[in-house]
């Protein structure tokens, strides 16, 4: 998918209620799984022990975790959306809603939807409110949707 390039915050203004992009698909592997498993400590079999999960797993297989699937958000949106002239500092500022609607099986490819739901100014800056949902290449169902909230400083 191409990039999509936002100008400043009057452009940026400009896309609220519209789908801004769509990230390229992302492949989950098992090595993903098995670092975030590690960084986490979540080793639940469900995500690490494959030849279990091939046994006893209503999914036939390992499955990430939805909280990798979430981290991966900052990488889906920033290879999909760039400014041309950055913000001096943005932030992460949490989630007004998230689901995780549907499993992602390792080795799955998803991507981002990623849609502008408003811009507020705040002191020094904006609070954007972004809808974003994740899809499973094949799926009928999303993966996550969620409400998320940055805020950029100029």
């Amino acid at each position: 998918m191409p990039i999509t390039e936002i100008e400043n915050l009057t452009h940026l203004r400009a896309l609220v209620g519209k789908e801004v992009a769509v990230s390229d698909w992302f492949e989950v592997t098992q090595e993903r799984v098995n670092q975030f498993a590690d960084a986490t400590l979540d080793h639940q079999w469900i995500h690490i022990n494959e030849e279990r999960a091939k046994a006893d797993s209503p999914f036939g297989t390992t499955i990430a975790h939805g909280f990798l699937t979430l981290s991966l958000l900052p990488h889906l949106v920033s290879s999909a959306l760039k400014y041309k002239t950055p913000p001096k500092m943005g932030v992460n500022y949490g989630l007004n809603r998230l689901r995780f609607t549907s499993p992602v099986p390792v080795g799955s490819n998803i991507r981002a939807r990623i849609t502008l739901q408003s811009v507020e100014e705040i002191q020094g800056g904006v609070q954007i409110t972004w809808n974003i949902v994740v899809e499973r290449e094949g799926a009928e169902k999303p993966c996550l949707v969620a409400e998320w909230l940055g805020r950029s400083y100029e």
